[in-house]
């Protein structure tokens, strides 16, 4: 009864701060009504932590009932298990210190409160997603999420000079997202047909008792399961819209990219495993979207020069790398790495929002540089974030990369080459945009080089205790190379306490594989950082202007020109079909049509109104000519009848 009343509050706590403050947060002092927001959310991390400390297998909480009929029955319950507790623990947490930073970072805007507002829905939302014990629950966050994605995306839409931008980047962000929303649905209702519920472990149970029901329905189940995951966790080739999304605040970028929405598709396949293990092919199809995915992100994200955009592109290569190790099924490395990138990534993206705030909004890296002596605390975390992300020795992201390079190893070897090339791009794009911001001399002018300021305490707090995580977040899950006792310690925690994991058992390579694969990977990260230093800080090389860059450098900076192909393929021909279909149906048809009604009555009236003249003989005729026809038609329909 307690772990109930904790989830219910868990869940509960976040949507009482967005009734509050959506109602009466306008009257109320920003102070209060960002500290509600923050406090509610991490009151909720607090009772989070209790669950964790108290878990002992699964337990479900039902709630109500929502839908009986013809033995069909479905639930809102809820799920306390290894997975669903450790996915609140990075929300909830993650999530409060980004509402600590907003608070900072959002203090003169003037939708303050519809901001919180927005914020603490996007929390309940993501917790909806994850503590679901059925797939219709899970739904309901997928879309919450959704939805408030739209809302943070394009919150700045009255914006003078980027309103329109802010506007078309949300509106593509939901789009984008609704395909992958199509094929959820699709996958649910085949899952309906199949086992008549969408409760996780009843259709895990029935796949064990009842192996007839695999097979090719398997396969087209985890495929839209797939696409849906493509889409929230932005996969080739529902990826566009992640890198749009960072039109909207710093704040919402880290939320999204760190601890909700870019999760919720990696969170659907673990929390699925016990179907996708029986579709072969459907992870083979995860591994190559995941291989490409990590690939072309990272090649993009070498010539950005927008510090957000930079920090996206490599959100979706670390999305790809995800997905590679659930393509082979390691399935806890994925969410090892969820976790450490949950650090570091939304370490680097408070990091560039206090960068963003001390430069007055520019967001150019070319117009940065030398902002170390100026930005003290936000320069030493942001490099703790960028050698965590660039896999720099016993950091986070060190330990969290290698496994997933290793698990690469042991299936594919080609894998792993491409893998190597994908993490080593990672470590350029990641140690130019460190050099290029906050070394070198000043590029944005004395005037705006006399108003830089480090951020305050309510924004530095947070990402000092980022980049402690970031720093030591490895040791949740340390090789077993050395470290015995306390070797692998995440894998066991969510194997021993997920539906279906405990069947699926990672690679482990022997000592001395092991030993090289982590040698040879930190020569590349510390290869990689002494180029950086020598070409950026020393040499003091630049960011090029667009007409001195390379053919290379141009389809970098320009994306592959993915998002012209996509506009050209897809956009313009559904535009002109609309405007044919407007025309035809709407103009020539649907509006026309109502025109010749409206003359036909018209003329009618016109007509027959010369009938009501005011003449009584003219009334008496035509009363008379009735009688004689309604007379006549009963005469002729008597003789016809007999």
């Amino acid at each position: 009864m307690a772990k109930d009343l904790t989830l219910i509050l868990i869940l509960a706590l976040p949507l009482i701060g967005f009734v509050i403050n959506g109602t009466i947060g306008k009257k109320l002092p920003k102070v209060l009504v960002g500290g509600l927001a923050t406090s509610v959310v991490f009151v909720a991390f607090l009772l989070a932590l209790t669950l964790f400390n108290g878990l002992n297998g699964v337990q479900i909480v039902r709630l109500f009932e929502i839908l009986n009929y013809d033995q069909i029955t479905i639930n809102a319950s809820f799920q306390i298990d290894a997975l669903s507790v450790w996915m609140t623990l990075i929300i909830t947490g993650i999530g409060s210190l980004i509402h600590l930073f907003s608070m900072g970072y959002m203090s003169h805007d003037p939708g303050y409160h519809k901001f919180f507002t927005y914020l603490n829905l996007f929390i309940f939302s993501m917790l909806l997603l994850v503590l679901g014990s059925n797939y219709f629950v899970l739904f309901f966050g997928w879309e919450g999420v959704g939805m408030c994605s739209y809302l943070l995306i394009g919150f700045h839409y009255n914006d003078l000079q980027k309103g329109k931008a802010n506007s078309l980047a949300a509106r593509k962000a939901f789009i984008m997202n609704r395909i992958g929303d199509a094929g959820l649905l699709l996958g649910l209702f085949m899952l309906l047909g199949q086992f008549g519920t969408l409760e996780f472990q009843k259709i895990g149970t029935a796949l064990i008792a009842n192996p007839a029901l695999q097979g090719g329905a398997m396969l087209l189940i985890t495929l839209c399961l797939f696409i849906a995951a493509t889409g929230k966790s932005a996969q080739i080739p529902l990826f566009t819209w992640l890198p749009d999304a960072m039109a909207g605040p710093t704040p919402v970028s880290a939320l999204i990219h760190a601890a909700t929405m870019v999760t919720a598709g990696i969170y659907l396949t673990v929390r699925s495993n016990f179907l996708f293990e029986l579709a072969p092919f459907t992870k083979e199809i995860i591994l190559y979207i995941g291989l490409a995915t990590t690939l072309v992100a990272a090649f993009m994200a070498l010539r950005q020069n927008d510090i957000k955009k930079v920090l996206a592109y490599s959100t979706v290569s670390q999305l790809g790398l995800m997905f590679v190790a659930l393509g082979f099924g390691a399935y806890t490395v994925a969410l090892f790495h969820v976790t450490t990138h949950a650090f570091f990534k939304a370490l680097l993206f408070l990091g560039s929002g206090s960068v963003i705030h001390g430069m007055h909004e520019e967001q150019d890296i070319r117009k940065m540089g030398g902002l170390a002596k100026l930005m003290p605390i936000t320069h030493f975390t942001f490099l703790i974030g960028t050698m965590a992300i660039a896999g720099i020795p016993f950091l986070s992201g060190f330990y969290s990369k290698d496994e997933i390079l290793a698990q690469a190893l042991h299936h594919n070897p080609a894998v792993y080459a491409i893998l190597v090339v994908a993490v080593t791009m990672t470590a350029i794009y990641m140690f130019r945009l460190y050099f290029l911001t906050f070394h070198g001399a000043f590029r944005g002018g004395d005037a705006l080089r006399a108003k830089v300021h480090e951020s305050g305490l309510s924004m530095t707090l947070p990402i000092i205790v980022l980049a402690f995580l970031s720093v030591f977040g490895g040791l949740l899950n340390l090789p077993g190379l050395f470290f015995h006792g306390a070797a692998h310690w995440f894998d066991h925690y969510l194997s021993a306490g997920t539906f279906g994991l405990s069947e699926v058992h990672n690679a482990h390579l022997d000592f001395n594989t092991s030993i090289g694969l982590m040698i040879f990977a930190s020569i590349i990260a510390l290869g990689v950082l002494f180029w950086a230093l020598r070409n950026y800080a020393k040499k003091g090389a630049l960011a090029k202007a667009d007409d001195q860059m390379s053919a290379w450098e141009t389809l970098s900076a320009k994306k592959l020109y993915i998002d012209e192909i996509y506009d050209l393929l897809f956009v313009q021909p559904l535009l002109k079909m609309s405007a044919f279909i407007s025309n035809v149906f709407d103009i020539q048809i649907l509006r026309n049509g109502v025109y010749a009604l409206a003359n036909g009555v018209v003329n009618t009236a016109a007509q027959t109104r010369k009938w009501q003249n005011g003449l009584l003989s003219s009334y008496l005729f035509w009363m008379v000519l009735g009688i004689i026809l309604f007379v006549s038609y009963y005469i002729l329909k008597i003789s016809v009848w007999h």
